[in-house]
């Protein structure tokens, strides 16, 4: 039987509240940054939203070192049916990319 977890925190459990954490921080701060009106205000918000990115970055690495953020691997048949999927996506746009 395989061991159960118990109610305590762990350092895996930290880890992902950190990234979790860092992830909402970033998405905010990504909206703050680009209604911030004042020129100052938003080049300081842009400041905080790099430090957030290199945070959850950080926690990432962290996790994936631990082997707790597990990554599946693909095939190359794999990604040239994704890009072909978002290639058709696009081919149904009104503006097929051009810039008016």
């Amino acid at each position: 039987m395989p061991k159960v977890k118990g109610p305590q925190f762990n350092d895996r459990d930290i880890a992902n509240d950190l990234l979790a954490t860092e992830k909402y921080l970033t998405n905010n701060y990504n909206d703050f940054a680009r209604e911030a009106s004042h020129r100052d205000l938003h080049n300081l918000v842009m400041g905080i939203l790099n430090d957030s990115h290199q945070a959850a970055r950080d926690v990432f690495n962290l996790m994936f070192k631990n082997g707790w953020y597990n990554l599946t691997s693909t095939t190359r048949q794999s990604l040239q049916q994704t890009k072909d999927q978002f290639t058709n996506y696009q081919a149904q746009f009104p503006y097929s990319g051009e810039m008016h």
